[in-house]
């Protein structure tokens, strides 16, 4: 749960050097330290760090230095105390969660969330006697009307993940607050590039790392970003539940986000004329992206964030078979699940999340069978245009 320093630099240059004072050596390119334990010159020494909060050369389930230095840059970008690494996004988002709400609390969430959170809450948390009430996030109102006496986290998602909807932070952090209520978001679509919604007000913010911030998919990691107070109560969970990042990955992580602000920054431009691209095509029926005026929402994108992300999602007019066709008949995008990496990627929702939603839970929650979702990458626009029309015409 390393801390940031506070320093003013910009983000690119944060990437950069942001971690360098706990660069232990004079390499360049830090170091990996690849060992599961540490030693010591004395058993008093084990003592000590046996009681200690998040040693960084104890044992790396309790913390290492390489995940020290990402720690330290992704609390920076996110304007938070400090910041924990976890092995995947789940991970993060169970951990952060559960350090929250106990047996007898309510949540409110949103319908519109990423399978597995969704899963997460509608279907374990109740278990453990944690109740539920999903909302439409467009939708201030229905946030206020959900809460209950017993309310004790707000869970919001934006944009959200598959359909691109937004939350106004700004107005459900107020709500929580006065309610007494913990806010999480998970800021995987936008990246702490594109919005940074602890200076909206919200307490805690989750990443799946695994997809913008490592950028490459290359690597699986989450991310949890908040007070040092909240860090070392996650903390202290993490080593129970055992969501361990593993510090090649903690490597991995820390050289993709040397290149976090260049990477969105491109895929930004992409995404919009994509967007726009495939907004005017006849085949498509309709564009979920925020960078669009034509987006509902629009006016909000434009005030709790300063870029729309690689990020959208199309249905297209036509079947199943109509889509697996489009997609199969793509030459540069790739089929694949995640998103987020440098290369462009698509996905046939209604197929990928299977597991997680009934047909029906599928459609409650605005999935259909024509939806695609696309993780545009950092290809040449012109050759992503065009590799998309061919497709569409196919």
């Amino acid at each position: 749960m390393s801390e940031t320093n506070g320093s003013d630099l910009a983000l690119q240059t944060k990437v950069l050097h942001e971690a360098d004072q706990f660069n232990e050596t004079h390499a360049v390119a830090a170091p990996i330290w690849q060992t599961s334990t540490f030693s010591v010159a004395a058993p008093a020494d084990l003592t000590a760090l046996g009681k200690a909060t998040h040693p960084s050369q104890f044992y790396t389930r309790y913390g290492n230095p390489t995940h020290k230095q990402v720690e330290v840059t992704l609390a920076s970008l996110e304007g938070g105390e400090a910041a924990l690494l976890s092995g995947s996004g789940m991970g993060a988002i169970y951990a952060a969660i559960a350090t929250v709400v106990q047996s007898g609390d309510h949540i409110v969430a949103q319908s519109s969330h990423y399978a597995g959170t969704a899963k997460l809450i509608r279907d374990y948390l109740p278990r453990w006697g944690i109740s539920n009430t999903f909302v439409d996030q467009t939708s201030t109102e229905a946030f206020a009307e959900a809460l209950r006496p017993n309310t004790r986290l707000i869970y919001v998602e934006s944009p959200s993940n598959p359909l691109l909807k937004l939350t106004d932070l700004q107005a459900v952090a107020e709500l929580a607050k006065k309610h007494g209520a913990i806010t999480i978001i998970d800021n995987t679509f936008a990246t702490p590039v594109n919005q940074q919604p602890l200076k909206l007000g919200i307490d805690v913010v989750v990443h799946s790392a695994t997809k913008y911030l490592g950028g490459h998919h290359d690597l699986t990691a989450g991310a949890i970003v908040s007070t040092r107070a909240f860090i070392e109560e996650v903390w202290e969970f993490t080593l129970v539940c055992g969501s361990i990042l593993s510090p090649f990955d903690g490597w991995l992580l820390q050289r993709g986000l040397k290149t976090l602000g260049l990477r969105v920054e491109c895929q930004n431009r992409n995404a919009l004329a994509l967007a726009q691209f495939l907004e005017r095509h006849p085949k498509v029926a309709r564009v979920n992206y925020p960078g669009l005026e034509s987006h509902p929402q629009h006016a909000l994108a434009r005030r709790q964030m300063s870029g729309y992300t690689g990020m959208m999602s199309i249905d297209l007019k036509g079947d199943f078979a109509d889509v697996e066709r489009f997609i199969s008949s793509l030459k540069l995008a790739k089929c694949a699940v995640s998103l987020g990496g440098i290369e462009t990627v698509v996905a046939h929702v209604a197929a990928m999340w299977g597991h997680q939603h009934s047909a029906e839970q599928r459609r409650a929650a605005g999935i259909g069978d024509g939806l695609v979702r696309i993780s545009v990458g950092a290809e040449n626009e012109k050759d992503l245009l065009s590799d998309f029309a061919q497709a569409l015409e196919k």
